[in-house]
């Protein structure tokens, strides 16, 4: 346990971003709420989520979700959004094709826009959703959607579903540690005298984990 008994807080600010219709909002609800709705209501601007998550016996995690408006892509407000997130997931739609196409440009607009205090990009996440439906596109070849996480520089992908609860908590969890790796990372190279300091190359992803397919 931490000194006098009180456990570390974190407060990290994460982006969920992508076209319109991905099912972002229903993301959040479902990892927050655990709660989904049929009904779909297309978010105005940016709302917010809160989850707290009691990570171990030292630790308490509070993540502020920001759920931006796929029409707002590429707009000036975007660099306001983004300011001082530390994570982000780009969800695309496996149902329609086009919505993956534009992942690479969520992407480099996120890369663009916002980045860690040490000049690194952000952790990114791609969200292959709605994986219960019949699936278009790359995303049934895991190969290719490994080698395309890789070539964008996101961290990994999973196959989620907001409407059967399909690996949205493996994903966050594993955005989270990465989000821990890269502050304590941080922390330690900020003193030059710590021989033991951990060196991230921010210009390899650190590799895409394996994930169990819905289906």
């Amino acid at each position: 346990m931490a000194a006098g008994g009180e456990k570390k807080e974190h407060l990290y600010k994460i982006l969920v971003i992508g076209e319109l219709g991905t099912g972002k909002t229903s993301i959040i609800k479902r990892y927050v709420h655990q709660f989904f709705s049929q009904h779909y209501r297309a978010t105005i601007g940016v709302d917010f989520a809160l989850k707290v998550l009691n990570w171990d016996a030292d630790t308490l995690i509070r993540l502020q979700l920001w759920d931006i408006a796929g029409q707002e892509r590429f707009g000036n407000m975007t660099r306001v959004y983004y300011k001082e997130a530390v994570g982000a997931f780009v969800v695309f739609d496996v149902t329609r094709a086009s919505t993956f196409e534009a992942v690479s440009k969520w992407k480099n607009d996120l890369d663009s826009k916002v980045q860690l205090p040490d000049g690194s990009p952000v952790p990114c996440v791609l969200l292959a959703n709605k994986c219960d439906q019949a699936k278009e596109g790359l995303v049934n070849n895991t190969a290719q959607m490994d080698e395309f996480c890789k070539e964008k520089g996101f961290i990994g992908w999973y196959e989620t579903s907001a409407k059967e609860n399909i690996n949205i908590d493996e994903a966050a969890r594993f955005l989270v540690t990465k989000i821990l790796e890269k502050d304590k990372a941080m922390k330690l190279g900020d003193n030059d005298h710590d021989n033991d300091k951990i060196v991230i190359d921010s210009n390899r992803p650190t590799g895409v984990e394996k994930k169990s397919t819905c289906c």
